[in-house]
């Protein structure tokens, strides 16, 4: 093991924390964090009983007041107790009852931390990463495969063993629902073990890297004059920002990309710089992989295959070392001007497989999980990292339906997916149901859904999509309830109130809830659990999966069965019976 002696600002107090006094937002990093500072120090015994009042502005209990701190932009030598839900390392110095909250670290290490702002009422403060003193066994930095690891923001864990940073992901789910669901523990089932990715790198086929604005190009009163924005004199920083900062990392190549998308981003930093002049203020970029499948099929008199004469005719009409038009019949891609820097080609036997990346937003990008196809725009959402999505919907097909099958109970045949997207549920299970409806409020992800069900030969009467709000679904579903599942996978801040309220005034049989934000969705599962309706329901089991290797994130799905005779309250049980 090697010690590592990254500093994220290269020495200098670049970046000054600002103390927010707005309420914090549910399920945000700020509210997670409090959360686990709260409990490293109950558990330590460190001063961590509340002193009885409120920050108001913050709305969260406040802790005796500390000792002296140390000066902002000092470096203090702190252990590291635990990690956070986070990805952020939690250590307190032997001297004090004040948590130091230092990204970058492990479990047991010992590192040098600068102080960068206080929060003395929530008893912990911000740092950032200098060096390692004595590293933890858990880390070894020959594992880290990035130059600007420990600097950029968007990595945590490269230093860690895949097997522990999966385990930390069990973890953070285990903490969302004892923190943040509001149930009792024997209602919470334990988690399994989280499902890793297949990639550990190389999995994530969409970067978006962007670059600020000319330096003073504009003041406020050139502004109110009207004066004209100055240009570059110089090709920015292009990259992704410092962690903890609002400054751009200048970052040349990204080794959690796929390599269409490592390859495009290469030739767009080479893009902007020789199209600098037509740039007066900053820009994101956007790189999409795109995937086309063409059959390897001998079908013409001279013995070539659709893919050869494919490369024959795209060489006629562009000359070597381009991709453009259509990708083995699918939308068309942008054109490539380098062919090493945009196209790759993999042969699976009966089909070539080649993948391009997209840098217009408007521009028709696809993707396959298993054998299904997807379109969508390339600026629109879908889910980015397609190594880990084969494992992912099967397991959504294995407990969508209950595990066994009660006499007493009709069969589900009724499918309702909210936030449907451009339709990966919806389609992906399509058939274990007699219909399927998909509900999104995006208009454009509507239409992408609609086309994909007839590029996946799925009959309309089998798979409906309807663009509604979410929050007013239910009024366009006339399913069973007893007969109907419901998916939700909603954005990071949960489903709202009126969703919820709906759900179980809807009452389906079954609901498996997808969440990119565990602890809004352990939130959001308390509700219908404790709701106040007719349905009640049991967590039948939860689990993690790792879209996003080498970071905190975890994607979590937690599966509901209705039951009857029995009402759950939040801390008990309001009345007993017979469970269905």
């Amino acid at each position: 093991m090697t010690k590592n002696t990254f500093s994220s600002h290269n020495g200098r107090p670049a970046k000054r924390h600002k103390v927010d006094r707005t309420p914090i937002k549910e399920g945000s990093n700020e509210e997670v964090l409090l959360a686990d500072i709260r409990n490293l120090l109950a558990a330590q015994s460190i001063n961590a009983l509340p002193t009885g009042k409120v920050d108001n502005a913050a709305g969260i209990p406040l802790f005796a007041e500390p000792g002296p701190l140390p000066e902002r932009f000092t470096e203090v030598q702190v252990k590291i107790s635990a990690l956070s839900s986070t990805g952020d390392g939690l250590g307190v110095l032997s001297s004090s009852d004040h948590v130091y909250v230092v990204p970058f670290t492990a479990a047991g290490d010992t590192v040098t931390a600068k102080v960068i702002t206080h929060f003395p009422k929530q008893s912990y403060s911000l740092t950032d990463f200098v060096r390692v003193v004595e590293p933890s066994p858990r880390r070894d930095d020959s594992r880290i495969k990035c130059p600007y690891f420990a600097k950029c923001s968007g990595c945590q864990f490269q230093m860690l063993s895949y097997e522990d940073q999966l385990a930390h992901k069990k973890t953070i789910i285990e903490k969302a629902y004892r923190n943040f669901s509001g149930l009792i523990p024997e209602y919470i089932p334990s988690v399994e073990n989280t499902l890793g990715s297949p990639l550990q790198y190389g999995y994530r086929t969409k970067l978006t890297p962007h670059f600020d604005g000319p330096p003073g190009s504009r003041n406020r009163k050139d502004r109110r004059n009207g004066a004209e924005r100055k240009g570059f004199e110089d090709v920015p920083s292009i990259g992704f920002m410092v962690k903890g900062t609002r400054r751009t990392l200048d970052i040349e190549d990204c080794p959690i990309g796929t390599e269409a998308v490592r390859m495009g981003m290469k030739r767009e930093r080479q893009r902007v710089a020789e199209e600098l002049g037509k740039y007066k203020r900053g820009a994101t970029l956007l790189l999409r992989e795109s995937t086309g499948r063409i059959p390897k099929t001998i079908d013409d008199e001279h013995g070539k295959s659709s893919h050869d004469r494919r490369k024959d005719a795209k060489r006629e009409r562009h000359g070597p070392g381009t991709s453009n038009g259509l990708l083995g019949g699918e939308p068309p891609v942008v054109q490539a001007t380098e062919h090493e820097a945009s196209f790759r080609s993999n042969d699976y036997g009966d089909y070539i497989e080649e993948k391009t990346c997209i840098t217009d937003s408007n521009a028709t990008s696809t993707e396959y999980v298993d054998n299904f196809i997807f379109s969508n725009k390339a600026g629109a959402f879908f889910q980015n990292n397609n190594s880990i999505l084969s494992k992912f919907t099967a397991y959504i097909r294995d407990h969508i339906l209950p595990p066994s099958h009660d006499s007493k109970e009709k069969p589900i045949r009724y499918l309702i997916d909210a936030y449907s997207g451009s339709g990966l549920f919806t389609i992906t299970l399509s058939s274990l149901f007699s219909s399927s409806t998909g509900i999104d409020i995006a208009e454009a992800s509507i239409t992408s859904a609609r086309l994909n069900a007839r590029a996946n030969n799925i009959p309309e009467r089998n798979a409906t999509f309807i663009a509604a709000d979410a929050a007013a679904l239910f009024k366009e579903i006339t399913y069973p309830p007893d007969e109907t599942v419901v998916v939700i996978d909603p954005p990071r801040k949960g489903c709202d109130n009126a969703f919820l309220s709906q759900l179980l005034c809807f009452a389906p049989r079954r609901v498996v809830y997808v969440s990119c934000n565990v602890h809004t969705q352990a939130r959001d599962v308390g509700v219908l659990i404790t709701g106040n309706s007719d349905a009640e329901y049991r967590l039948e089991s939860l689990r993690g999966f790792d879209f996003f290797p080498q970071t905190g994130h975890v994607e979590g799905v937690a599966v509901l069965n209705r039951h009857r005779g029995v009402r759950v309250t939040i801390g008990g049980v309001e009345g007993e019976g017979e469970t269905g």
